[in-house]
């Protein structure tokens, strides 16, 4: 039972460190692009305030959100899965 919440634990944390990266990825793309928050957040369907939180990390959006964002703004999106052992 401890194993499992430890692993429960870490794998979290790897995704948190994951949505931190996708967020600063999206920040530069439209910051590129020179498209202001608003803006992207009206694009894809989405609040400012969602956005800002993906933007840092903070925030725990669907595929179907960060899919829109990166066809927005022209961007791939590549998903990988990994088997935990």
């Amino acid at each position: 039972m401890i194993n499992d919440s430890i692993c429960l634990f870490l794998h979290l944390i790897h995704i948190k460190i994951r949505m931190e990266e996708v967020g600063k990825h999206l920040k530069e793309r439209r910051n590129q692009l020179g498209i202001t928050q608003l803006d992207l957040a009206d694009l894809a369907g989405i609040s400012a305030n969602t956005l800002y939180k993906i933007e840092r990390g903070q925030a725990n959006p669907t595929l179907k959100v960060i899919s829109k964002l990166a066809d927005v703004l022209g961007m791939e999106l590549k998903l990988e899965v990994k088997k935990i052992e």
